[in-house]
């Protein structure tokens, strides 16, 4: 059995109501609701919250909210493998026999269906235990620099100061989309981060956080700007 699990706690602090804001005309969440319903990927796709409100609007777009999540995984301290983990639990007291399981953020708009299902691919080759959608930095993160107290500037890595860019290992970086695992890995909280993960890389332009009130204005010009393309 493969189950969406979709985290999305009331309270966030820094974008009030952030998972059921609108984005460019319904609620943020919808957009990740509807990419794992039309992926075909899931026998069930489920949202994780402590909030009522977040639970309706979840089930107006087809999710299913079979369970109300407890306080002590809902404050700012809980980690998204705590949710996940949680899940995972409630779904086998209910006897489901899980196989993957996906962790889908509920700010990922620009989530594509064809990416759900490579990563569902990729997560059941032999030796696979996650599969998560990355990206490339767009600067060499071997040039980075940073600020004292006092603005006076250096190097995090001073021994590249004089290496051309072209010449420099690309790096890249978690998309913040969806991550894919065997679910026996997410009940062991095994790392996400490790050999025994693959990515399914994005192209930049289809990656954006959305933390801040910045990040969601940035979101959604993006956002215009990729659905108004010929």
């Amino acid at each position: 059995m493969k189950v969406a699990i979709i985290p999305a706690r009331g309270g966030s602090k820094r974008i009030p109501r952030k998972n059921i804001r609108l984005f460019h005309g319904k609620p943020i969440i919808a957009y990740s609701i509807e990419a794992a319903l039309a992926s075909a990927c899931f026998d069930k796709v489920i949202v994780s919250t402590d909030d009522e409100a977040i639970a309706e609007i979840a089930r107006q777009y087809g999710a299913e909210v079979p369970f109300i999540r407890p306080q002590h995984i809902a404050d700012d301290h809980a980690t998204t493998l705590d949710v996940i983990q949680h899940a995972i639990d409630w779904c086998e007291q209910q006897s489901w026999n899980l196989s993957y399981v996906c962790c889908l953020y509920a700010t990922a708009p620009f989530i594509q269906l064809s990416d759900l299902q490579m990563g569902l691919a990729r997560v059941q080759q032999p030796g696979v235990e996650y599969v998560f959608s990355a990206t490339s930095f767009p600067f060499p993160i071997q040039r980075a620099i940073k600020l004292s107290n006092s603005g006076e500037v250096s190097m995090f890595f001073p021994e590249f100061e004089q290496r051309r860019s072209q010449d420099l290992e690309e790096a890249y970086h978690d998309a913040g989309q969806f991550y894919w695992g065997r679910a026996e890995a997410f009940k062991q909280q095994l790392a996400i981060f490790a050999p025994h993960s693959r990515v399914v890389m994005l192209p930049r332009i289809q990656v954006q956080d959305i933390d801040t009130h910045e990040d969601w204005e940035c979101a959604e010009a993006l956002y215009a700007v990729l659905k108004g393309r010929p």
